[in-house]
């Protein structure tokens, strides 16, 4: 299967579905039960990885803890106001063994499954948890010196950071996982990374999980690193994922791995083996609503940028469609989706679903089709199934102010994807909430000779401008708050028939 330069990757809440479907066929459905039509829909759109969220084994103290846990059952209430017992399976991430569940089918359903998506071209990603287990996984019992234990001084001075469990050999007290600035997660336990032992065990458990799938996105995978467990916990621990990522390609020469990572150590995961690393840093700063420091975060080196996996949404940031006002979500959608890397899409954002889902949850809330939000989407996807935003040549541009004084050009975040026959595509965004102007130099040697046709994809807008002029002068823009334009540029003579376009005197926007 060719790798994309820029591949999509959609996120399926795999027991949400499953509970979808179950209601339409009046009894449970596993994998087997996901229509071929689903996998046909996401290889039309363009999608080149599926990530079947929360398809592994969960324990029954996982379960209970979910389904006791007051302030938890609050959360669910938010989503879910006619909340069910059933609807609470426990978290996805409390993993008490990497077998596919059994309630999904098994691991020959997702072996079918994954034949099926392989028939469409499609490849599969799924979860890896490093950081510790459930509660209930049997390494408690065969293993406790795979974990981080506890004092008693320890759970008496930070008893949400340790919990004591039952042993076949008596009571230990044990940590539950976390990261170094939050409380544990109740519902898991901590593995110890300062013991060989358990790293060995874990590099076991990667190279049994990639002959299941295709890809891995690996949850909160900073934690591992020797600086951050040692601040965690206090104890050293040797590096873990160069030797990891290293032992699973060599059984699996294309297994590619994604990491959930933050506090920007994308770049040192990077350099350990990961082909992509989240970028929490783009998202947050398009929350900002400011165009500056998203285009200066746009400057990092292209080596970079092209193994960072872009989103507005997933299964742990609110909905885009409840954080992002209607215009500024589309663009900011325009910017994360058409920037080099891997676009990241979330089930239900397509739609403008509202409501965040738990991973404790396996069913969602009824909630109408946002029409505007889907015809965007479908919009913006047409232009990224294109080959040169898909295999293209991405530059960032650099606005000029419009006049002495003007200072609404540093707003524009524009850049340029040139494709390997000469195709042009431009991208423009005023990101930000008042009217802008700039000129827009363009950087390609080819325009001065011909007259040009700028087509937005979006939008209706056509613009005929002189070549000469968009690389002397630049491009003049005129754009009101949170407007797009992705433009296609073609040579004039080229196009035929003519059609209607705005004189030469209108500006974009």
């Amino acid at each position: 299967m060719k790798k994309s330069l820029n591949p999509l990757l959609y996120q399926l809440n795999t027991r949400v579905l499953l509970t979808e479907i179950s209601q339409k066929l009046g009894r449970k459905a596993t994998l087997d039960d996901i229509p071929d039509e689903e996998f046909d829909r996401l290889k039309n759109q363009g999608f080149d990885w599926v990530w079947l969220l929360s398809v592994w084994q969960t324990g029954i103290a996982g379960q209970q803890m979910s389904r006791s846990h007051e302030l938890w059952i609050n959360d669910y209430k938010q989503t879910l106001p006619d909340l069910n017992i059933e609807d609470i399976e426990g978290s996805g991430f409390a993993i008490s063994d990497y077998s596919v569940h059994k309630d999904l089918g098994g691991e020959a359903a997702l072996a079918r499954l994954r034949q099926r998506m392989k028939q469409r071209g499609l490849k599969l990603l799924l979860d890896f948890v490093p950081n510790h287990t459930a509660i209930d996984h049997h390494w408690v019992d065969e293993h406790p010196e795979y974990y981080v234990t506890g004092s008693e001084e320890e759970i008496t001075n930070a008893p949400l950071n340790f919990t004591r469990v039952k042993h076949k050999a008596g009571e230990m007290i044990f940590a539950h996982g976390r990261d170094p600035y939050f409380d544990g997660w109740v519902d898991t336990l901590q593995l110890n990374y300062g013991n060989p032992a358990t790293q060995e065990a874990m590099k076991g458990e990667l190279i049994r999980i990639a002959k299941q799938c295709d890809a891995v996105r690996c949850d909160m995978a900073m934690l591992l690193l020797p600086e951050v467990f040692e601040r965690t916990w206090g104890r050293s621990c040797l590096p873990f994922w160069n030797d990891a990522t290293g032992k699973v390609r060599e059984q699996c020469p294309d297994f590619c791995f994604m990491a959930e990572v933050y506090w920007d150590m994308e770049w040192t995961l990077q350099q350990q083996g990961f082909d992509y690393t989240y970028d929490k840093r783009l998202y947050d700063r398009l929350r900002d609503e400011n165009g500056t420091p998203v285009r200066q975060h746009l400057m990092a080196e292209l080596d970079y940028q092209i193994k960072m996996a872009r989103f507005l949404e997933n299964h742990d940031e609110p909905r885009a469609a409840a954080t992002f006002p209607l215009d500024v979500h589309q663009a900011a959608a325009v910017i994360t989706f058409l920037a080099p890397g891997m676009r990241f899409f979330h089930q239900g954002q397509f739609e403008g679903r509202e409501k965040k889902i738990s991973p404790h949850l396996v069913r969602a809330p009824k909630e109408e089709v946002n029409q505007t939000l889907k015809q965007f989407y479908d919009r913006l996807l047409s232009v990224l199934r294109q080959p040169v935003v898909r295999e293209g040549k991405w530059q960032l541009l650099e606005s000029l102010p419009a006049w002495d004084g003007n200072s609404s050009y540093s707003s524009f975040v524009s850049f340029t994807w040139l494709g390997s026959n000469g195709e042009i595509l431009l991208v423009v965004v005023n990101y930000s909430a008042y009217y802008s102007q700039c000129y827009l130099p363009l950087p390609f040697d080819n325009l001065p000779d011909n007259q040009w046709r700028l087509q937005d994809q979006l939008g209706e807008a056509i613009y005929d401008r002189a070549g000469s002029a968009l690389v002397s002068e630049g491009l003049y823009l005129d754009v009101p708050p949170w407007q797009t334009h992705i433009f296609s540029l073609t040579k004039l003579e080229e196009i035929s028939p003519p059609v209607a376009i705005q004189s030469e005197n209108e500006c974009p926007g």
